[in-house]
This record gives C-alpha cells, structure tokens and sequence, in this order.
C-alpha cells in the first residue's frame, strides 16, 4: 500500500482561478500564491473545480499549474489538478502536471458518465500506469454523480502512484472505513469536516476557505496535531458557519470568489455557465464575512 503521502498534509489550498475580462489574471494569481504562502498553508492546489477547470482550455489550465508551480519555487507543495472525465484527457493533465514540476496531482472522480466501482478503478489505474507523479484521489458524489467506495479505494491504494484521497463524501463512515482499510492520507474536502474528520484519521484538507481564512484553517489543524483539542475546537466552532455559507448560498467556487471580492482580494469575475450572486445573497454572505472578523469593503461589496 501507498504510504508517501504525508507530504501532502495539513492546510493545502484549493486555489480559485482569477480572470479579468474572461482571460486568466496572471499577475493576479501570482500575488495570491505569494500571499497564501505568507498566511501558512502547507501547499496549493491549482486548476481543480474550485479554480473553475471545467472552463479552463487546455492552454489556459497548463498557464494556471506552470504559473504557480514556477511562483511557488518550492516552498509550498503544488497538487494539480488534473481530472477529467476522459480518462485520456486526465492523463494528458497529469502527464503536464508532472512535466511543469508539480509535486502531485488531484484527480476527480470522473464526472456525467457516473462510471460502475470497475470503471473507477479501472480509470485511476490507467492514470497510475501513465505517469511517475504522486497521485491523489478525489471522491466528492455531490457534484460527480458517483463514489468511489471504500472497497475500491482499498484496490487503488495498493497502487504505489496513489497516495491520498481527498474525500468529500460528507459521511465520517465512509471516511473511517477509507482509513481502517488503507494507509493513504486522508485529507477533508469539506471545509466544515476537517476536524471531525482529523479526529478519525485524517492528516488535513484540501480547502476552499483557505482562500479567504487560510490562517485560520493552519491554526485549527496545528491546534489538534499538538493535541490542543479545547482550541482547535474553538476555532471550528468560529469557522463552521462560514464554511457552510460558501458551500450552500450557491455552488462553489460563486461564494468564494464573491467574499474575496468582498474584502478586496479579487474582483469576483466568474465564467459561464457560472454567474453573480443576487444582491440579497450577496449581503447575507457580507454579514456572515462581517460576524467572522472579516472587514468588508464598500468597494469591494460593489465590485
């Protein structure tokens, strides 16, 4: 069984992907590797579904992974996402994760075709067999269609390619069975889980919240793995209502990008077939920001 993973523990960030004028924002999305670094985290995960890659074109997605690849120079671990619903599309990813000197890749279950537990397994193999990069599952049925069962995860892990899960089933049983029956690292893809989920074997998360809170998110986890439960409670208890608020006023990445253009790091530009928040929604999510500490600006709350 896999058991490298560890690298890829802690606070890794579920990077959002900046655009002005429907184009990539560059200079943008390298003063946020810069800054996300400052705040922390422990690595970065660019062009994956928080960073909008279903909308990426294949030259926009590799600009995405070598840009902050070559930004992070290394001093932060880089997963790229590199998923598709084609399985040759995804290994053309991960091929060009591992070329541009991505430390892994993150790969989604693939999506619409919502494929039996063999097509699963058979899809990630054939990664596995592709490419010589580290290689990290991600299960979220909520937004795929399917789930990759514990059964299945247990056949991949004793691929020597794969190396984690990203799990986002929302069920701490299947996140226990996951973790009873391999020594892959486990990593929360729920923002509001990630404690209860460390607390049965988890070593972290790969985090959209983190775009906005990443300092939080390092203390909660650094808190529990020195064993300062009192404190990484407490700080659960303050990020909880707003990691539910961005995955439930509408589909992530829209609350993400709308609260960093809130408190002035980002300018909210979605793609189509995503769209702006109504004004309502908007200033509910600006009371929630508000009630966490966070200070919103009058420019930003227009943008």
């Amino acid at each position: 069984m896999s058991s490298n993973g560890e690298m890829f523990s802690g606070c890794t960030v579920a990077m959002v992907t900046p655009f002005r004028d429907n184009g990539i924002d560059i200079p943008a999305l390298r003063n946020a590797v810069d800054w996300l670094i400052s705040e922390g985290v422990a690595g970065l995960s660019p062009a994956g579904t928080t960073g909008e890659s279903p909308t990426l074109s294949a030259d926009e997605h590799e600009r995405v992974v070598a840009t902050v690849v070559e930004r992070a120079a290394g001093r932060v671990h880089v997963v790229a996402g590199s998923g598709s619903n084609s399985t040759a599309e995804a290994v053309r990813l991960t091929r060009f994760a591992a070329r541009a000197g991505a430390d892994g890749a993150l790969l989604v279950a693939p999506y619409y075709n919502r494929p039996n537990q063999d097509g699963l397994y058979a899809h990630y193999a054939r990664i596995a067999e592709s490419v010589d990069l580290p290689l990290v599952l991600y299960n979220v049925p909520s937004r795929t269609g399917c789930n990759i069962e514990p059964s299945t995860v247990e056949r991949l892990s004793r691929l020597a390619r794969i190396v984690a899960i990203k799990e986002a089933s929302g069920s701490l049983d299947q996140v226990s069975d996951i973790v009873s029956r391999t020594d892959l690292t486990v990593l929360s893809g729920d923002d509001s889980l990630t404690l209860p989920m460390m607390a049965v074997g988890a070593s972290g998360v790969i985090s959209v919240a983190a775009n906005l809170v990443p300092k939080k998110i390092v203390a909660m986890i650094d808190a529990f793995v020195s064993g300062n439960l009192a404190k990484a409670r407490e700080l659960h208890g303050f990020l909880f209502p707003l990691c539910r608020a961005l995955m439930e006023v509408a589909p992530n990445p829209i609350p993400v990008k709308t609260a960093l253009a809130l408190v002035g790091r980002g300018n909210g530009e979605l793609r189509l077939p995503l769209t702006p928040l109504d004004t309502r929604t908007r200033e509910t999510l600006s009371v929630k920001l508000t009630c966490r500490g966070l200070r919103v600006l009058e420019a930003g709350a227009g943008a």
